[in-house]
């Protein structure tokens, strides 16, 4: 515990009694409404996150359940829609996505040796919003009309009133403004971290590639998310309003949703999967027990891919009559963006090579995350080729395809993320034994799922299926995706279950039980509020493996806190949470905007513009309040375990 201001404390530091001090610290869940700690936001966002993998994981299965066999009719038709929409918003927007923020908020701090994030208080305001974004998006389940039935694509003009004219759409439009002001907040806040917090001597290119891959992802959010924005608004108008940006009958064009969601959608895919990749660039050193192969080619290839992402949007329209000038280009540069992809898989296997490899539980997900992200790329290179496409397009082998890259990329590599760093979140350490179960009830489960559907593609069964007929020779290759989702859903749930044992019952683990080579393992697991007692000033990449092996003059400094103002920590605030609420009832009043609807049969309602109203003063209140707040903050100083560590480092240099 750190120690704080006492009259016991101040005479053993020979601290000036009047600078110390800190406001009584509020627990409970006062304490975690008003936190702006960037640790306990991050474990805030991996809890809400695995919340939604579970809930987009049943969708699925039900999904799976109803196509097992022939003209099954355990759902409907619409149901089976609304399922569809729902699970690939929720895998994409509410799990995978915020499962890398959660490490992005905890591990980058760390890694960089900074004690918090440059914007606190929004960094609160970003996991609040995330929050309230995906119970607004849910919510659409307990009115009359259900959830959205649009596809997480949501096309024009099917999305329009005469096509969808239920309010599940709206909430869906809503939910993901909301998202998306939680992903730019936290993106900038990400940016502005990296970039003027790092410790001295950690230059950008001494920088963790995990660190890296938040810079690049973050910039990849901000330019990103404007052209979905754009849409939403433009869509919410059609909706509400009458106007006519994707409506034919008014000189509306429907494509014109096509091209900004994929300008958006195509950078999406490496915000997914940039995060894994920069995760996994940690882990295969570790067990290696060598330096990253290649260190510079795996920085520039992230900044390549991130970059090409901007230029093969158009490879999701290749059916929509392009035209052949732009149909070549995107095919093209659709086959370049393997380059930079191709280039870190050979720098994490010549990493491998030759090295004292261990095949720990983190290993194991870490080496399936290579192989299954190859089987996706290999696919998505087919798809590169428009005649190839046209084959394919809309078929299960694009499923497939995506499922390999999101799942078998993403997923892999946020469980090896989980087993990695889940020692310094939580001090305990996960069993090996269970751990390396789940990792072949996983392994074996999404391949039995997913391997099939190519053959399902590329026998002709269709994307977006309700049911089929026997005769049609899709009902083995189903039964069998089938019981693999099943498999795979149970090892998942596996994970989930022996992580919070561990937490609770786990055997306690040292600071690094790994040998880690990165600032994050030179902390307490946990960290301790302050993150570091001293200011490390860095001289090598892997400046944790030059403490214990290298020589002298390539270790680590440890810089006392000014006895006279320690170190700066900020307050706690319940401005974030009020301003999101504001953000979440001004959005539910465009939802429910000239709308008479049934909430749970009983309740009608008829208009939005008092909720509306009502969101916006609280909004308006909120960043107002927050910013007479003013920066406040208390000083702590370190514990005298810290400082003795301090002192012997001190006397070693």
């Amino acid at each position: 515990m750190s120690s704080h201001h006492s009259p016991d404390s101040a005479a053993a530091h020979s601290e000036p009694t009047g600078l110390w001090h800190r406001p009584l610290k509020k627990t409970g869940w006062v304490g975690f409404l008003t936190t702006v700690d960037h640790k306990k936001i991050g474990i805030a966002y991996a809890l809400g996150a695995l919340f939604f993998l579970l809930v987009g994981g049943v969708e699925a299965l039900i999904i799976r359940l109803q196509l097992m066999v022939p003209e099954n009719e355990l759902i409907s038709a619409r149901l089976y829609n609304q399922l569809f929409t729902m699970h690939g918003t929720t895998m994409i927007f509410l799990a995978v996505m915020p499962l890398s923020a959660a490490f992005f908020n905890y591990i980058m701090p760390l890694q960089i040796g900074a004690r918090d994030v440059a914007f606190p208080r929004m960094n609160a305001l970003g996991l609040w919003c995330f929050l309230l974004g995906g119970i607004l998006i849910n919510m659409s389940w307990f009115f009359d009309q259900g959830a959205p039935a649009i596809g997480w694509f949501a096309y024009a003009p099917l999305t329009d009133r005469q096509f969808s004219p239920d309010i599940g759409t709206d909430f869906w439009i809503m939910g993901l403004q909301i998202l998306g002001i939680a992903s730019l907040v936290g993106a900038f806040n990400f940016i502005t971290t990296i970039l003027n917090m790092r410790a001295p001597g950690l230059s950008m290119m001494r920088l963790p590639v995990f660190t890296w891959m938040t810079l690049i992802t973050s910039f990849l959010i901000i330019l990103a998310f404007p052209a979905i924005t754009i849409a939403l608004v433009e869509l919410m108008f059609d909706r509400h309003f009458g106007t006519y940006f994707f409506n034919v009958d008014g000189g509306g064009k429907p494509i014109l949703w096509q091209h900004l969601f994929w300008i958006f959608g195509h950078p999406e895919v490496y915000i997914l999967i940039l995060p894994a990749m920069g995760i996994i660039s940690e882990v295969i050193p570790v067990f290696s027990r060598k330096t990253l192969f290649g260190y510079p080619l795996i920085i520039f290839s992230g900044a390549v891919i991130g970059f090409l992402g901007f230029a093969v949007w158009s490879h999701h329209m290749f059916t929509t009559g392009l035209g052949i000038v732009a149909t070549t280009a995107f095919a093209f540069l659709t086959m370049l963006i393997a380059i930079p992809t191709g280039v870190k898989i050979f720098n994490w296997i010549g990493t491998m090579w030759g090295g004292r490899l261990r095949f720990t539980t983190p290993m194991l997900y870490a080496v399936g995350f290579i192989w299954m992200f190859m089987m996706g790329g290999f696919t998505g290179i087919m798809h590169s080729s428009p005649p190839v496409d046209a084959q394919q397009q809309d078929t299960y082998f694009v499923v497939a395809h995506f499922h390999y890259v999101l799942i078998g990329g993403s997923i892999f590599a946020l469980l090896c993320g989980i087993h990695y760093w889940f020692p310094k979140v939580s001090g305990r350490i996960m069993d090996e034994t269970w751990g390396k179960i789940n990792f072949y009830t996983v392994f074996v489960g999404f391949n039995i799922a997913f391997f099939p559907m190519h053959i399902l593609g590329m026998t002709g069964m269709p994307r977006r299926t309700h049911t089929y007929k026997e005769e049609m020779g899709w009902a083995e290759p189903n039964f069998w995706a089938t019981i693999g989702a099943l498999m795979l859903g149970f090892g998942i749930l596996s994970c989930i279950i022996q992580m919070i044992y561990s937490y609770y019952k786990g055997a306690k683990s040292p600071n690094d039980p790994w040998g880690g080579r990165t600032l994050e393992w030179a902390t307490a697991s946990p960290p301790k509020e302050y993150n570091f007692a001293y200011t490390p000033v860095i001289h090598a990449r892997d400046q944790v493996w030059e403490d214990r092996h290298g020589t002298p003059e390539k270790r680590m400094d440890k810089i006392a806190p000014d006895p006279e103002h320690g170190i700066h920590m900020p307050d706690q605030s319940w401005w974030p949470l009020i301003t999101s609420f504001g953000i979440f009832f001004a959005c539910l009043g465009i939802v429910f905007f000239r709308y008479e609807f049934t909430f749970f049969g009983s309740l009608s309602y008829t208009n939005g513009i008092g909720l509306l109203v009502v969101g916006l003063v609280v909004t308006l209140v909120g960043i107002v309040k927050w910013a007479l707040e003013g920066p406040g903050g208390y000083h702590l100083y370190p514990d005298a375990e810290d400082m003795e560590e301090i002192r012997q480092s001190q006397s070693k240099n």
